[in-house]
């Protein structure tokens, strides 16, 4: 089966690789709803759609509602930034995940394609800082932590559709960052004025945002490269552990 794949983000910066960079195909960016960014490439069986509308699960929801203007869905990919939680997983590495867990609900989704070799994705409610990310690698066995990725695959779930899962690692297990939850807005997205008022008074903290800009960036790039490897320029997926493709 092949046709309309949906690729949620939180970010545009997430995304910018994939809809903007040297290797992205001819993307169009389309009308969406306030808050939201949606871009879609056709192809011979249908489109992908990418969207994003900020972090956390509302709005992950949101960017994913978006996509179903453009298209019946039938398969959707997570992807974006991810802390790593685990000191084997690199700053800047793509990776799926072998499960996800909604650390709020308790609830565990399985990637159409897991692997049990891939790490646990924990998704929260919160930015987690270094200490909230030794408390979860402790508690779920995770080795990666984002904001979105379960309520996406539990919107896949209620829809009988397959579910995947990309992400970028944008800071390390170690990394040392300030605490960014007073700074993020209901649009899931980071007021930008008073952050950079906060930690220009803060010099210890400058280190460690200049190490995740840099990660971050090389990250999203790592990121379009991995969806291009696994999206088939005909529309279909590489990789998968049902029908939705026999291509490896």
């Amino acid at each position: 089966m092949k046709g309309n794949i949906a690729i949620v983000a939180a970010l545009e910066g997430e995304l910018k690789p994939f809809v903007h960079g040297p290797g992205a195909r001819k993307w169009k960016r389309r009308q969406s709803g306030e808050g939201c960014s949606v871009w879609e490439y056709r192809h011979k069986d249908g489109c992908w759609i990418a969207a994003c509308a900020g972090m956390g699960e509302v709005r992950a929801a949101l960017a994913f509602a978006e996509t179903e203007k453009v298209a019946a869905i039938e398969a959707v990919c997570s992807v974006g930034w991810v802390g790593a939680l685990d000191g084997a997983i690199k700053a800047e590495s793509v990776s799926s995940a072998s499960l996800v867990v909604d650390t709020k609900t308790g609830e565990r989704f399985r990637p159409a394609d897991s692997q049990t070799d891939w790490p646990v994705l924990a998704t929260t409610t919160r930015v987690a800082d270094n200490r909230e990310k030794q408390r979860l690698a402790a508690s779920y066995g995770a080795g990666l932590v984002d904001m979105e990725a379960a309520a996406i695959a539990r919107i896949a779930l209620g829809k009988d559709i397959p579910f995947y899962c990309f992400k970028a690692v944008s800071d390390d297990a170690e990394a040392r960052l300030p605490d960014f939850n007073p700074f993020v807005a209901e649009s899931g997205r980071l007021k930008m004025l008073p952050f950079l008022a906060h930690v220009a008074v803060r010099p210890s903290s400058w280190p460690g945002l200049m190490k995740l800009g840099r990660h971050s960036s090389a990250a999203a790039k790592n990121l379009a490269e991995a969806l291009y490897e696994w999206l088939d320029p005909s529309g279909s997926v590489r990789r998968s552990n049902d029908d939705y493709t026999e291509k490896r």
